[in-house]
């Protein structure tokens, strides 16, 4: 017996310790985990610095993540002050043109006449009536001219003040270009300095553990050996006498449980069969209820969802006829708006015009189980609420998706990005950057909230009474 334990541990003992007597291999063993012990405590210490510095990045990109939504915005502005800069710019060439070439035809003629000296009129074959008739003509018109003239150069002066507002405001809308871009580079530094920050440690404690947990055996391994090689040493003139009657108790006693196995196999397994039959049937009949339960569930849900639609229609349009009444009329807005829609408890993952509302039919014909906002290109997209991330890949024909977890049975999906920058398992603070809009054109951004596996609306935000439902 001794001979056999001897043997299976040396199989499973590295082969420079197999030249080791027992105690002093598991004097080294035990010294080894020791300064594996102390390297843990070091990396430990290491992980709650890079911690610190972990949650002073995440804040940062908060930080820039709100200046980069407010340039986003100011742009927005910029642009659509260009564009009417430019239409101005462009209306007031197009009258100066017409103004210069019929002041241009008036003083040719004045010219002409200014040729003819005074004496060679009076000495020309015309009647005397006709002679008059052109001084009165040239009386009236010098005055006409001067104030055309004059209009002119106040004219020439507005659009000379046009065109230097257009070159300024062309000025100011690179600049804001300019700043964006440089906003959207930190942003990305920082979020692969975060990623780098996260994976700094993780590789080394993983295999500290191993190598400790390896160590740990061979300890175990080494004591139990030198247990039972003294144990056998103290029992072998006692062993012998013993073994054969053992051996025939062991071998009687086998027979009996082989034979008490079978026949409780052969119990249970008619008993299991009877139970998959019972439980076969239980399935179906749970099916079926499954199904109509699902059916019920379904309708009541597409009729829940046109009714909040209705209330939510009713109430905008309510208060807007309530604000019409009480301030004066205002000047319409710009299509695309500074900012997106008011919701309550949480900040909007990217900045946009608010396109489809809840409960409202999306381009797809069906009823919207969320909000779909129209952002610019690259615009950066935040958490809306603190989380964790479940989820983060591409889906079915979603395209890039993000699944938070935000607790109390909330969870949001947020979809039709270009770029996600964090990953599974990820805590986010509110409002920090977790992924990009794509880089061309006017993506559209899908945002749905779920309160215990059922969608709710978005506007009423966080905090809506228990309970299923479409909040």
């Amino acid at each position: 017996m001794a001979g056999i334990v001897v043997a299976l541990t040396l199989l499973t003992t590295p082969a420079h310790a197999q030249t080791e007597a027992p105690g002093a291999a598991l004097k080294r063993v035990e010294q080894e985990l020791q300064a594996d012990t102390q390297r843990r405590k070091d990396l430990d210490l290491r992980s709650q610095a890079l911690q610190k510095e972990l949650d002073g990045l995440r804040g940062q990109l908060i930080g820039l993540a709100d200046q980069a939504r407010a340039q986003e915005r100011d742009l927005d502005a910029l642009e659509d002050s260009l564009a009417a800069l430019e239409a101005e710019e462009h209306d007031r060439s197009a009258r100066l043109d017409g103004e210069r070439q019929q002041i241009a035809s008036l003083l040719g003629a004045l010219q002409r006449l200014a040729r003819v000296p005074p004496e060679a009129a009076l000495a020309r074959p015309d009647n005397p009536v006709d002679t008059l008739r052109s001084a009165l003509l040239l009386r009236d018109t010098v005055p006409t001219l001067r104030a055309r003239a004059d209009a002119l150069t106040a004219a020439l002066t507005a659009l000379s003040e046009t065109r230097e507002k257009l070159v300024a405001q062309r000025a100011k809308a690179l600049a804001t270009r300019t700043a964006l871009a440089g906003k959207q580079a930190e942003m990305a530094r920082l979020v692969a300095r975060r990623e780098a920050l996260s994976r700094q440690t993780e590789e080394e404690r993983v295999q500290v553990a191993q190598r400790m947990g390896s160590l740990a055996g061979q300890a175990t391994d080494l004591r139990q050996l030198m247990d039972r090689i003294e144990a056998e040493r103290r029992a072998a003139a006692e062993a012998a006498a013993k073994r054969e009657a053992e051996r025939r108790e062991a071998e009687r006693r086998e027979a009996e449980r082989r034979l008490a196995e079978k026949r409780e196999a052969e119990r249970k397994l008619a008993a299991q069969k009877e139970a998959e039959r019972k439980e076969a049937e239980r399935k179906l009949a749970e099916l079926r209820a499954a199904e109509q339960k699902a059916a019920a569930l379904k309708a009541a849900e597409e009729q829940r969802a046109k009714d909040e639609a209705a209330r939510e229609a009713a109430r905008e349009a309510s208060e807007r006829a309530l604000a019409a009444r009480r301030a004066p009329a205002a000047p319409p807005s710009s299509p695309s708006g500074d900012a997106p829609p008011a919701i309550a408890g949480m900040t909007l993952p990217a900045g946009g015009r608010l396109t489809t509302r809840y409960g409202e039919t999306d381009r797809f014909g069906a009823s919207s189980r969320g909000v779909t906002v129209q952002t610019r290109a690259g615009a950066t997209v935040v958490a809306p609420q603190s989380g964790s991330i479940m989820f983060a890949g591409p889906f079915k024909g979603y395209g890039l998706i993000l699944i938070v977890e935000h607790g109390n049975g909330y969870h949001s999906l947020i979809a039709g990005l270009g770029r996600i920058d964090t990953a599974v398992g990820k805590r986010v603070a509110t409002g920090e950057p977790v992924a990009v809009m794509p880089a061309d054109g006017s993506p559209d951004l899908y945002f749905e909230l779920r309160r215990n596996g059922q969608p709710i609306n978005p506007q009423r935000g966080f905090g809506v009474p228990e309970g299923k439902g479409q909040g």
